[in-house]
């Protein structure tokens, strides 16, 4: 039977499976490691909880965000954190180590997509911990949310929404990650990548004023990761406004956009490489 490009496409799913069963495999072989960092991840999730439990001994809200409303705003920052270091983190901290070792002459000559190869390949199923952590916040954020009834599409566009976000998260990611091939090595441009994505893990309200507006601007319309945790958050944890709503639409536009640029930007790269053999 002739090779389409449905029967190609179908291949990607199971390749995926493959990664993650091939991954599970792995972490498995030293379980030991793999609970270790399930349990200092959780660890070290929980004492930033202390820390937020602490803040709200002296406040009632933090701009707009009651304690319980900010809980579920942390919940879904680790919904997205979890996935996003699940599954393209270890495989971006790796890249800048193909182009140096030749690795990535062997990625390329596989008879698939390069992008989806080297960014899916490896899993840190350890990372998935923090999930289950969000799991349990969010069901005791909302609880404790009287008169709150979750809509029906509430709930169904939330987990859409936190896909959403680790999808922009990601583009921001490969993009820094894909300027190794170009550099040889961009530790630094990497590093970049861990300091503009704290701006996403507070509410897009605290930044206000003569500074904080122009952040607000920058990281909302330009360089997109307000968007990542405030829409789904706002869509779970509080009423409806008119502000959001097309903030969440525009995301939807900012994900798709940011898929097409990251595209561009790792198919330039990958044009301009050379073999670490020659």
């Amino acid at each position: 039977m002739p090779e389409t490009n449905l029967t190609r496409l179908l291949v990607y799913p199971k390749l995926f499976l493959t990664f993650a069963r091939n991954s599970l495999i792995r972490d498995m072989t030293y379980r030991a490691n793999f609970i270790i960092e399930a349990i200092s991840s959780m660890g070290w999730m929980i004492m930033n909880l202390g820390f937020y439990l602490l803040v709200f001994q002296f406040t009632g809200d933090i701009n707009g965000w009651g304690k319980f409303e900010f809980f579920a705003f942390i919940a879904t920052t680790l919904f997205v954190n979890s996935v996003v270091q699940a599954f393209f983190m270890p495989n971006a901290e790796e890249l800048s180590e193909m182009v140096r070792t030749g690795g990535l002459d062997f990625a390329m000559l596989k008879p698939i997509d390069t992008q989806f190869l080297v960014s899916l390949r490896r899993m840190n199923w350890s990372s998935l911990g923090n999930f289950l952590v969000a799991l349990g916040l969010l069901a005791y954020s909302l609880a404790h949310l009287p008169g709150r009834p979750i809509s029906l599409w509430a709930a169904a566009l939330y987990p859409v929404y936190i896909v959403l976000g680790a999808l922009m998260l990601y583009c921001v990611m490969i993009s820094l990650a894909a300027t190794s091939i170009w550099l040889g090595r961009n530790q630094s441009l990497y590093d970049f990548w861990f300091y503009i994505t704290n701006f996403s893990r507070y509410p897009m309200e605290i930044y206000s004023g003569p500074v904080g507006k122009p952040l607000q601007l920058l990281f909302t319309f330009i360089i997109p990761i307000l968007l990542v945790v405030n829409v789904p958050a706002n869509l779970i944890a509080k009423p409806f406004s008119p502000q959001y709503a097309w903030l969440a639409g525009f995301a939807v536009l900012a994900t798709a956009a940011g898929l097409v640029v990251s595209r561009w930007i790792f198919q330039q790269a990958l044009a301009s490489y050379r073999s670490a053999s020659s």
